[in-house]
């Protein structure tokens, strides 16, 4: 066998490497667009996408402070599912998913989607109701679900501990067979590498200082590298939202909390399912490099920061012990925080604003990675038409003055 020092990999990588096409242009800022997308996670790039593919806008900018997926897009659990209680969310939420078993296909690029099933565990007789009445509801809204008992439980997952004797023990749990997890970065870089292909312009490390207002209606924004004019600005930054939207003189119902999350060393496959507990304060998945990956609650503060505190960690890790003691034995071997924008009802916001042009796609919670595609999708719509899709139309910011709020806590996991 022909042996590699690493000086011959490193020359042959660079050799074989450096004349690749890259994934999407740089440009530099023209100085009029007909749209700007504020924020390059994955809703901001599949909004601009959909805004090219579905209704021809392709003179679009999608301005990142940083790199693309640098914010909340690289920093979720990365699970996918539509099982949510109200019409309205399941609409939306099931729209989304509809999308994700499709997108791979549609950008030509693979973004890893695997429908290993999601569980909602409950622990007590209120838990059992509920789940029971959600998983009717689901059904009724034409989207997959099922009660599972602790054995069939633990014919998914067999290394969960069922024991009676236990303090929270698993007395049944929900199941969406077809919700699973995604590649997050796989997601945006195929967002952005076909919106860039329909002439879509992407500029990294461009942070927008000011949005420039004409009365009651936008006409751009002031960034680091100039005056980029546009007579429609779409607000697409998930933790930062409400301070962006207040260069608009805009008020959001919005509180922003850190929310940390952590992975594990590799291990072999052990874990073909997603396991959530809203009791017990955790979810766990295992990736496809074999790190289990581990969420947790939000802190109780609100913050701006992208780091938590120890305390919350603790109570996780516990979580997760309970659970599935054989997890004990592994090491964490990195954790980190996102910014978790929250609205009152635990529902987002897509939506125009009172400011003509001003547009805003905020407040997800914990549901944002899952809600990608269709919040683009609708967002989009609603950019290009100056109206909401009938998807969206229910999660405008209207309805904190009609007072139709939408409270998705329960379904909307540990995080609210």
């Amino acid at each position: 066998m022909k042996k590699y020092s690493i000086f011959s990999l490193a020359r042959n990588a660079f050799k074989f490497h450096q004349d690749w096409e890259k994934a999407w242009r740089s440009p530099e800022p023209k100085k009029n667009y007909d749209a700007i997308i504020v924020g390059g996670g994955g809703h901001g790039l599949a909004t601009a996408y959909y805004l090219a593919k579905e209704h021809g806008i392709t003179n679009v900018a999608v301005i990142e402070k940083g790199w693309l997926g640098g914010g909340n897009t690289g920093r979720n659990t990365t699970i996918i599912r539509s099982n949510y209680l109200w019409d309205e969310s399941a609409r939306m939420y099931e729209k989304s998913l509809q999308l994700y078993e499709g997108l791979s296909q549609d950008l030509n690029y693979n973004i890893m989607l695997s429908q290993r099933g999601v569980l909602n565990l409950a622990h007590n007789l209120q838990d059992i109701r509920e789940l029971k009445r959600r998983v009717n509801a689901i059904k009724l809204n034409g989207i997959d679900s099922e009660f599972l008992t602790p054995e069939q439980i633990k014919s998914i997952v067999p290394m969960i501990n069922i024991s009676p004797s236990i303090r929270y023990p698993v007395l049944g749990a929900s199941i969406q067979r077809r919700g699973g997890v995604a590649r997050h970065d796989a997601v945006a870089w195929g967002y952005a590498r076909a919106a860039d292909a329909r002439g879509v312009d992407i500029i990294q490390q461009c942070e927008v200082t000011g949005i420039i207002r004409d009365g009651g209606r936008v006409t751009g924004v002031e960034t680091t590298r100039g005056v980029i004019n546009a007579p429609k600005v779409a607000i697409v930054t998930a933790g930062h939202s409400s301070v962006l939207a207040a260069m608009a003189d805009v008020r959001l119902p919005i509180s922003s909390f850190p929310l940390q999350a952590m992975v594990t060393e590799p291990v072999k496959p052990i874990l073909n399912s997603v396991v959530m507990s809203n009791a017990v304060h955790c979810y766990i998945s295992q990736s496809d490099k074999g790190e289990l990956v581990l969420g947790a609650g939000i802190d109780g503060y609100n913050s701006y920061t992208q780091r938590g505190s120890l305390h919350i960690v603790e109570e996780q890790l516990a979580a997760v012990c309970l659970l599935f003691p054989i997890f004990s034995r592994l090491r964490i071997m990195r954790k980190w925080g996102g910014i978790v924008d929250t609205c009152p009802d635990a529902s987002p916001i897509v939506s125009k604003t009172h400011v003509d042009g001003l547009y805003i796609n905020g407040g997800w919670g914990t549901g944002g990675f899952k809600g990608t595609p269709a919040s683009g999708w609708t967002f989009a719509h609603t950019i290009a038409r100056d109206e909401p899709h009938a998807l969206n139309a229910p999660f405008t910011l209207d309805r904190f003055t009609s007072g139709s709020l939408i409270d998705e806590h329960g379904a909307a996991a540990v995080a609210h």
